[in-house]
C-alpha cells in the first residue's frame, strides 16, 4: 500500500530470514502459535489511515448514542443474557477489508464487528519481534491514536485488571491451552499477571467465583472476569466438559467485557450503519423482495463466529431453506483489493481496528491493530491452504 516501502521489503526478504524469526517467536511460549503467521506485515500511508479512522469514528458515534442499547435488546438471544450488564463494551474490533472503489482508488469497507476481545496481548509482542528481523521505519507504528508501547500496556492494565489485585482477575475460556489462539492469552499473562482458567475449573459459593491459584496452590476469588468466552462455542463443546458453572447467573464478578456486549456490537449492529465505507446490510427477515442481483450479496447467520454458515455464491434456493430470517443478514459484497505484493499472487488484507473503553469514559479509544492477509475467496486458514504469504499479521500506521 505504500510502493516504496513494499519494494525494499519485498527484495530485503529471504526465507532464512524470516524461518529465523519465526523461531524466536515462537521461542516465549514454545508451541502455542497454532495459526500461520505471515511473511509479511502492511504499511498504511497516512491518507488511508485517514479514511480507516474516520470510518472507525462514526460507528463509534452510533455505540455511544443514549438509544444504542435500546436498539440492540433483540440481539441478544434470551437463553443468553446475563445479568449485572454494565454500561459500555470494554473492547471494540471492528474489521475492514481493504477494497477498490468504482474509480479505483483504495478504501476500506467494513466487514464484521464484536464487542469482544481479540489478541490485544499478542499484538504488542509479534509487532516488537518483527522489528528485531525487519526493517520498520521509525514513523510507521501498530499503535494508534498517540499511543506507544508503555501507555498502551497501562491501559490495557486498567482496562483488564482495573484495581484489583491480579490474583483476583481471570482471563476466562474454554479448555484455554488447547486454544489456537492461547499465545495471546500467555502473552496477557506475561503483561498483566492473571491466569487463563477454563470455565471448568471454577469453584462456585453462592454467587462468589473461585479458582486454584497456579502459583499459589490456593483457592483465590474470582472479582474480575477478563471474559474470552463465547456461548457458541461453549454449546458445542458442551457434551465434552463435564460439569462446569453456568456463568449466566447473577454472581458478584465484574466482567470485562460483559458477555451482553458480544451480542450488542455485533453483526446485528451493521444494518443500523449508515457510512461510504459500510455496506448495505439488511436484515432477511425485513427484505420484502430479493435483490435481482443476488450474486453481489453475502448471507450471514447473526449467532455465530469464525466465519462459520456464511453463504458467499448466493442462490435464491439459499433463502428459501431459512426457517428464521430474523437471525440472518444480507450483506452487500465488496471487492477486495489483490493490493500487497508478494512473490507469487498479489493478497487481499482485512484490517482490524482495536478499541480501548475505560471505566468512566464517554467513549472507546483506538488502540492497536492486527490484519490477516489471504489469497482464498476469504479470510481464513480453509481457504487458503497451501499458500504462502497469507496469515496472521499486522498494519503498520504512518504517524
Amino acid at each position: 500500500m505504500v510502493p516504496s516501502l513494499r519494494k525494499a521489503f519485498n527484495e530485503a526478504f529471504t526465507e532464512q530470514q524470516f524461518e529465523a524469526f519465526l523461531q524466536d517467536l515462537n521461542h516465549l511460549h514454545p508451541g502455542a502459535i497454532e495459526f500461520r503467521v505471515a511473511e509479511t506485515p502492511e504499511f498504511i500511508p497516512k491518507d488511508f489511515g485517514e479514511k480507516i479512522v474516520e470510518a472507525c469514528e462514526n460507528i463509534i458515534d452510533l455505540i455511544t448514542d443514549p438509544g444504542f442499547k435500546t436498539l440492540t435488546e433483540r440481539a441478544i438471544p434470551k437463553n443468553d443474557f446475563v445479568p449485572n450488564e454494565n454500561s459500555h463494551a470494554h473492547f471494540i474490533a471492528l474489521d475492514f477489508a481493504v477494497c477498490l472503489n468504482e474509480d479505483g482508488e483504495l478504501e476500506p469497507q467494513l466487514i464484521e464487528m464484536q464487542g469482544f476481545p481479540t489478541l490485544f496481548g499478542f499484538q504488542v509482542y509479534y509487532p516488537d519481534m518483527l522489528r528485531k528481523y525487519f526493517d520498520i521505519p521509525d514513523n510507521y507504528s501498530q499503535y494508534l491514536n498517540g499511543y506507544n508501547r508503555e501507555s498502551y500496556l497501562d491501559d490495557l492494565r486498567s482496562v483488564i485488571v482495573g484495581k484489583e489485585n491480579p490474583e483476583n482477575v481471570i482471563l476466562l475460556e474454554i479448555k484455554p491451552h488447547l486454544q489456537k489462539t492461547r499465545i495471546d492469552f500467555y502473552c496477557t499473562q506475561d503483561y498483566l499477571g492473571i491466569q487463563p482458567v477454563c470455565i471448568t475449573e471454577l469453584i462456585q459459593e453462592g454467587r462468589k467465583l473461585f479458582y486454584i491459584n497456579e502459583k499459589t496452590g490456593h483457592k483465590t476469588e474470582v472479582k474480575r472476569i477478563y471474559n474470552r468466552i463465547i456461548f457458541d462455542d461453549l454449546y458445542a463443546q458442551k457434551e465434552t466438559l463435564g460439569s462446569f458453572v453456568d456463568i449466566r447467573q447473577d454472581l458478584d464478578v465484574e466482567w470485562v467485557s460483559h458477555p451482553n456486549w458480544f451480542y450488542r456490537i455485533s453483526k446485528y449492529t451493521l444494518p443500523f450503519i449508515h457510512h461510504p465505507f459500510v455496506p448495505t446490510t439488511y436484515f432477511l427477515n425485513e427484505i420484502k423482495q430479493i435483490p435481482a442481483d443476488l450474486e453481489n450479496y453475502v448471507l450471514k447467520p447473526l449467532f455465530s463466529f469464525a466465519g462459520q454458515g456464511v453463504v458467499i455464491d448466493l442462490k435464491p434456493k439459499d433463502l428459501e431453506t431459512i426457517s428464521d430470517p430474523e437471525n440472518w443478514i444480507l450483506q452487500k459484497k465488496v471487492k477486495y483489493a489483490d493490493v500487497i505484493i508478494t512473490p507469487d499472487l498479489p493478497a487481499k488484507v482485512e484490517v482490524r481496528m482495536m478499541y480501548f473503553w475505560k471505566n468512566g469514559e464517554a467513549r472507546p479509544k483506538l488502540a492497536i491493530n492486527l490484519s490477516r492477509l489471504s489469497k482464498g475467496k476469504m479470510i481464513g486458514v480453509r481457504y487458503n491452504k497451501d499458500k504462502t504469504w497469507v496469515g496472521g499479521s499486522v498494519c503498520y500506521f504512518e504517524k
